[in-house]
């Protein structure tokens, strides 16, 4: 079958009742999510209507409503294709699924179905695995300090790096670059994860399996029997599991893990708060790395973007002093048929890396506060996201309004 275009689709969507191909509309949809460049389809269940929703550039658009009469059709078919029960609708269901476009392109699709009020609603993360290999950690959007930073601490045969920041704000992805610049033959790399997201050629995967007992803590504990050389674990979520990985790290592991913290300095005393005393903090983190992704400005309806005196004063006050003024040239998209008229194509990561130096390991030892440790971070040249993200937006890859939207919310 042809790849169905969004008009296509909404035309199958009217057909009357009982006319409607399921198969072709589920699998158009599939394709047109992916020709959007979509990263999850919400198929969000009202009263009277099951509303598709994709998620672009981190940014939910509504795309399709398709009639409450066919809803559980949709989701049956879904569920066949993930390899879940159909005759269950009263708990969640997590499958996954290969898809292939009508182009011959293949990717998988991780699936979670669960049951709200108005019948059940079902989200499809698309994991597409186009370009994630080719990229490359000069080409992860680093400055020249912190991309010397970073490979200093790859660099060390033990110790953490941990990243950290909200869901879908890029972990993963950075993760997965560190370990293609340390994937040599030379070296044993195993990793646990929730789920295995992309396949790495050359490194032991294993995934989390709750029903068997397979979790974090108990898949680090198999992994350290394993002589690994490299660990990467998907999340550090609990106490076992971090007092395992600071143990790994000790006997002469280079561990890389993820954390949930708003910005690096923060990593520290959420350790302290699983029980890890500060000395061993102390003696394991080589970096802690905070993260978000940031809206691109489409480069086909890029231009420069002059701000008035008020506007300027408005930005001024949520930017450091002296960051934003009017000799200073910025950007945005005025919106075109390569961005659908958002003005963005695509995402870039914005980062502010903390080097655990002799000073912050005093500090750890000292316990003390994220702001302190934040204060000397910066005192030792650390950027900060809110800077890394003006300096993005200088060269024109973002705008100040879409750096605000992100940092502040």
């Amino acid at each position: 079958m042809a790849a169905l275009d969004k008009e296509s689709i909404e035309k199958l969507l009217k057909q009357p009742e009982g006319q409607v191909s399921i198969i072709e509309l589920v699998k158009g949809i599939i394709e047109f999510a992916y020709v959007s460049r979509a990263s999850d389809i919400h198929l969000d269940p009202f009263e009277d209507k099951l509303v598709v929703r994709f998620r672009i550039d981190g940014v939910m658009h509504d795309t399709f409503h398709i009639p409450k009469s066919i809803h559980p059709e949709v989701i049956s078919r879904i569920k066949v294709l993930s390899g879940l029960r159909t005759d269950e609708h009263q708990v969640p269901q997590d499958g996954r699924l290969q898809f292939i476009t009508s182009d011959s392109v293949k990717f998988d699709i991780r699936v979670s179905i669960v049951p709200t009020y108005h019948e059940e609603n079902t989200v499809m993360r698309l994991l597409i695995q186009e370009g994630q290999a080719a990229r490359e950690l000069e080409t992860m959007g680093f400055s020249e300090r912190d991309l010397k930073v970073v490979k200093n601490a790859i660099a060390k045969p033990y110790g953490m790096l941990l990243v950290t920041g909200p869901t879908g704000s890029g972990k993963t992805t950075t993760l997965y670059t560190l370990l293609k610049k340390l994937n040599q033959p030379e070296v044993s790399i195993i990793t646990i994860e929730d789920p295995v997201e992309f396949s790495l050629e050359g490194v032991d995967q294993i995934q989390v399996n709750q029903q068997t007992g397979l979790t974090f803590a108990t898949g680090l504990r198999a992994i350290l029997r394993q002589d690994p050389n490299i660990i990467m674990v998907g999340e550090i979520r609990d106490e076992e599991t971090a007092a395992i990985a600071v143990n790994a790290a000790l006997t002469g592991h280079l561990l890389l893990s993820t954390l949930h913290t708003n910005d690096a300095a923060t990593t520290l005393p959420r350790l302290l708060d699983m029980g890890i005393e500060p000395f061993l903090i102390a003696s394991t983190v080589n970096i802690a790395v905070g993260q978000r992704l940031v809206r691109k400005i489409c480069p086909v309806c890029k231009e420069e973007k002059k701000y008035s005196v008020s506007a300027l004063e408005t930005l001024g006050s949520a930017f450091p002093p002296g960051t934003i003024t009017a000799d200073v040239a910025f950007y945005e998209g005025k919106g075109c048929k390569t961005c659908n008229n958002t003005g963005y194509l695509g995402r870039l990561p914005i980062y502010e890396i903390m080097d655990a130096s002799d000073a912050i390991r005093e500090a750890i030892i000292a316990r003390a506060s994220a702001a302190d440790l934040k204060a000397i971070a910066v005192h030792e040249g650390m950027t900060t996201m809110l800077e890394d993200g003006i300096r993005k937006a200088t060269q024109g890859l973002t705008t100040l309004e879409e750096i605000l939207r992100v940092i502040h919310g």
